[in-house]
């Protein structure tokens, strides 16, 4: 069985992966006793031990985790920003096209961002079929549960002193200089970033992204039903799917997916003015479940083994 070690599992990402690992009988989960948990020469020896290791750990801790491993077998996922977008990691973001077979024989590979993974699984179909100008600069914002913030925020919006305070929703990375801009570009071939307005709200897990899709955006004229077909064409596999519907009475829940690993995605509105809609789990596609079925593709098993779709 192949050993997997889980470096940073008292976070929020690396928790969660750590749980559904253990209920699996397929791996050899490796831990360290807590008073070695940072010592340099234990941790260096867990990555070196490991077929596989998680990263879940702040962008310059990952980057030096990384030079640790000395060997070439162990196969490292990094969850933190530090290498989507190396030209040597591979993106980790299997249902674009491409990438799958590129995971598959991969030993280094970067696990998305979480509002990247929405606005990525919207704007690269359209953008690979020719719909939406590579010039443009598209706009979306991003509905998040607090536990995309990590254990701070979580403790901050959990505190009984703060409900009152956190219960309106508030927009952040307003100085248009988010961390997920670079990979949201790059992986959709598109020239410019995006216009991005991220929002955290006053409920757990769950993500709605919605990008704008104006008639100055496109290259030509498209309607919904347009953009639903390339949708239902590409999206034929894996953990993400098209969805006729996304809404209920007119309203679109941001916790629809929470506690799954998987995805929808969607367009509504009407001509000249559509929105693009993705659905799912801050938590799980957005992070902990898309490194494990990032795993999962270089095991050579069903992708969504161990996952909850």
């Amino acid at each position: 069985m192949k050993k997997v070690f889980v470096d940073g599992k008292a976070g929020t990402t690396g928790l969660r992966i750590y749980e559904r690992l253990q209920k699996r009988d397929d791996i050899v989960l490796l831990s360290l006793p807590e008073e070695k948990r940072k010592d340099p020469q234990a941790r260096e020896e867990m990555l070196n031990e490991a077929d596989f290791v998680f990263l879940c750990l702040p962008d310059d801790a990952a980057t030096e985790a990384v030079e640790l491993v000395k060997n070439d077998s162990t196969v490292i996922i990094d969850t933190s920003t530090a290498h989507r977008t190396a030209d040597d990691w591979t993106y980790g973001f299997p249902e674009i096209n491409g990438l799958k077979e590129k995971i598959k024989t991969s030993k280094r590979i970067a696990n998305p961002g979480c509002h990247a993974s929405g606005f990525i699984s919207l704007a690269a179909p359209l953008a690979e079929a020719g719909i939406i100008k590579k010039d443009t600069a598209l706009t979306c914002f991003s509905i998040t549960g607090y536990s995309g913030g990590g254990k701070k925020m979580i403790a901050e919006y959990e505190a009984p002193e703060n409900k009152e305070k956190l219960l309106a929703p508030r927009q952040y990375g307003i100085s248009q200089m988010h961390k997920h801009l670079p990979e949201m570009r790059k992986i959709c071939g598109l020239e410019k970033e995006p216009v991005f307005c991220p929002i955290v709200s006053s409920f757990y897990a769950g993500m709605e992204v919605t990008v704008t899709l104006a008639e100055d955006d496109m290259t030509g004229k498209y309607t919904v039903e347009d953009i639903k077909n390339v949708y239902r064409e590409y999206y034929k596999d894996g953990l993400v799917g098209f969805a006729e519907k996304v809404d209920e009475n007119g309203f679109i829940s941001a916790s629809k997916y929470e506690g799954r690993d998987d995805m929808c995605v969607s367009a509504v509105g009407c001509e000249g003015r559509i929105l693009l809609v993705s659905l799912f789990d801050n938590l799980g596609k957005g992070a902990s479940g898309a490194a494990i079925q990032n795993m999962n593709l270089v095991l050579g098993i069903d992708e969504s083994t161990g996952l909850i779709i």
